[in-house]
């Protein structure tokens, strides 16, 4: 990626976050001893990017007089001061020249992530904007995007129930050709009058990811924000590195088992789920779902559906501060003859529990280290299916519930650390 540009958006004043720091631009503001924007930039060197324009505004020389022109990080930077603050998409007047793909960041948040992987998949879409896309622990107040299955962005900034678990992180990679209308005219919303419009084309796609990506707007994420990187989370997360994972069954490990689950009402949290989950998300683990959803095959469930209630599902879980960093299921049963069975999902298949398939879709996916992993469910399918795939496992039962399984794993791994 060494010809490829980076944009930073670093004018925002955090009025937020001023408690902490008034008296700089937020985007300077320190994480363990660095400013975000050193952060950033020497994540974009290391994933080859050596051109980086920074676009600032509210006491933009502080910006200027620390970083210079980039060659102490090895790196070609391009300062623009905004004489006036041009709202989120300002900064597209200035780049209205560039010839190629290339990045777009909010200067608030800590990242770091295998860039490389995005570029493809913009380029393998054809899009015209993607957005780097992930689950958070608090989507209730986030820019939540609605997609189709094949990751085509077909609504932004949606409320309301039942919604996945898919938020605006704040890196978008931009073809040059969306300049075009920016020569005399400066868009001021990046949301409402860039990628809004967009979307109606189809070619705006999300980049679903679970590596890290969070902004540092409160001072309660701030501090979360700098434990994180002094733990290591953070460059454990880029998926260049093998990941570890615990695989969930879903029905009757993190929501009540009920029989077949055909719409998002009857979907409900087993207890301590979701703070089980919680602690996954703060342990460097991924929480990935692998669930059988038969009822897709048998006609009793539509796709739209089932994701309607794994929306509810993503809910209820952020709701309590908890996210799963990705959910993989199978809608195959191989067993004929229900009334209104769906033919093309009547079929054998590799990926319904206990065969191991999802669980090696989602390690080819997230780079996962299956040996280093844990397959937690409440049958022997889900134990079968976790020990063909190299994961070990922990059975689900009235007297191992999933906090406690968790809990178990946590336990044991400070055990091989501490021996």
């Amino acid at each position: 990626m060494k010809n490829t540009t980076a944009v930073i958006m670093a004018g925002g004043k955090g009025t937020r976050i001023s408690s902490l720091r008034a008296d700089i631009p937020k985007p300077m503001i320190e994480v363990c001893g660095k400013p975000v924007l050193e952060h950033q930039i020497i994540c974009l060197k290391e994933n080859g990017i050596r051109q980086i324009v920074l676009v600032t505004g509210h006491l933009g020389q502080v910006i200027e007089n620390y970083f210079g022109d980039g060659s102490r990080w090895g790196v070609q930077l391009h300062c623009i001061q905004e004489p006036s603050p041009l709202g989120t998409a300002g900064a597209l007047y200035y780049l209205r020249d560039l010839q190629d793909d290339f990045f777009l960041i909010n200067g608030d948040i800590i990242f770091d992530a295998d860039l490389s992987r995005m570029l493809a998949y913009h380029r393998e879409k054809g899009a015209a904007v993607t957005l780097f896309a992930h689950p958070n622990s608090h989507p209730y107040d986030s820019a939540v995007l609605q997609c189709d299955s094949t990751g085509r962005v077909t609504a932004m900034g949606a409320k309301g129930e039942n919604l996945r678990n898919c938020v605006n992180a704040g890196i978008h990679i931009l073809s040059p050709e969306i300049l075009s209308g920016f020569r005399s005219a400066v868009p001021r919303s990046l949301d409402r009058e860039v990628l809004t419009p967009l979307i109606q084309t189809g070619r705006v796609y999300a980049y679903c990811s679970p590596e890290y990506v969070h902004d540092m707007g409160t001072p309660e994420r701030y501090t979360s924000v700098c434990r994180d990187v002094s733990s290591g989370l953070v460059r454990q997360k880029n998926l260049r590195h093998p990941q570890r994972a615990i695989f969930l069954d879903r029905d009757g490990t993190i929501n009540q088992y009920k029989g077949y689950i055909t719409s998002p009402d009857q979907l409900e949290l087993e207890p301590g789920a979701a703070e089980a989950i919680r602690r996954i998300n703060h342990s460097g683990y991924l929480a990935i779902v692998v669930t059988n959803q038969p009822v897709i095959a048998r006609g009793d469930c539509t796709l739209e559906m089932l994701d309607q209630i794994h929306g509810r599902l993503d809910g209820l879980l952020g709701a309590q501060g908890a996210y799963l960093d990705g959910l993989f299921y199978c809608p195959h049963h191989p067993d004929k003859g229900f009334p209104g069975e769906v033919a093309a999902y009547k079929v054998p298949c590799t990926c319904r529990k206990p065969e191991p398939g999802l669980l090696y879709t989602a390690a080819a996916q997230y780079h996962i280290d299956l040996n280093a992993s844990y397959m937690l469910g409440d049958s022997e399918q889900d134990m079968e299916a976790g020990r063909r795939a190299g994961c070990r496992t922990l059975q689900i039962s009235a007297q191992r519930t999933l906090w406690t399984a968790v809990e178990e794993i946590l336990e044991m791994e400070r055990g091989e650390i501490n021996a």
